[in-house]
């Protein structure tokens, strides 16, 4: 009879599994996290250097869940069969949030849409532009990544944005993109951006509720800070000179 032979992570891993049935996440350090995403692809493998590896790599949890599947496929002990937890729970919690603000009404509700916004984009390592088609109840009729960039921009089509709004149907929309720098502060191009795309969507009869960027360090709301509402009287004053309405 053949002795049964067990990895040397069998037992530690086991561990932290039970750990996590009994109590959750609580009193996990984030490197057992990535270990045990790790280990869904290669249930095999010893996970805990290149679980700290990538943890010294992207700096935080989120910072690894965001990161893409090449820039984790270049962490020693990280290949594309165990890189599939991490990429699959992403993945699902990306679907879970967005289908809970899917349909519903966004509009003074802006504390679902920041957690659902802090967990797809702000982590990442470029920057992406996200739009959010409302309904003329201001329900979430779809999201959608319209553009993923570099560190520093990422390139917005305002053209594209409004040929989605319009195939959907949609009576408003809420823009949203990450400063991957970690500071929300809004860029002249930031604001260059937003003006384009009201004056675009309000010719074709679509409003353009909010824009946020989203940050490590906080958010920032063109809305709040009363710029989509500058923007808006500036477009009333243009068409007021012109004698349009």
């Amino acid at each position: 009879m053949t002795a049964k032979t067990f990895h040397k992570g069998t037992g530690h891993r086991q561990r932290l599994r039970d750990k996590f049935l009994a109590s959750g996440l609580a009193g996990f350090h984030d490197y057992e996290i990535i270990e045990l995403l790790l280990t869904l692809g290669t249930p095999m493998r010893d996970c805990k250097a290149p679980a700290k590896a990538a943890l010294a790599e992207f700096k935080t949890l989120q910072g690894v869940m965001a990161a893409a599947t090449e820039e984790l496929c270049r962490v020693p002990g990280i290949g594309p069969k165990n890189v599939f937890g991490i990429k699959l729970i992403k993945a699902v919690a990306d679907r879970y949030l967005q289908k809970r603000v899917l349909e519903r009404p966004l509009i003074g509700n802006s504390a679902q849409l920041l957690d659902f916004l802090n967990h797809t984009i702000r982590d990442n390592s470029r920057e992406v532009f996200l739009a959010i088609f409302l309904d003329a109840k201001n329900r979430v009729l779809d999201t959608e990544v319209m553009s993923e960039g570099t560190v520093t921009e990422s390139p917005v089509y305002v053209r594209e944005i409004v040929r989605r709004a319009m195939d959907r149907n949609a009576a408003a929309l809420i823009c949203c993109h990450n400063h991957p720098s970690g500071d929300a502060t809004p860029s002249k191009n930031d604001f260059a951006i937003t003006r384009r795309l009201v004056y675009a969507c309000r010719t074709m009869g679509i409003a353009v509720h909010e824009h946020l960027i989203i940050a490590e360090q906080g958010h920032y709301s063109f809305a709040d800070n009363g710029d989509m509402a500058r923007i808006q009287r500036h477009w009333d004053a243009m068409e007021e000179g012109a004698g349009v309405g």
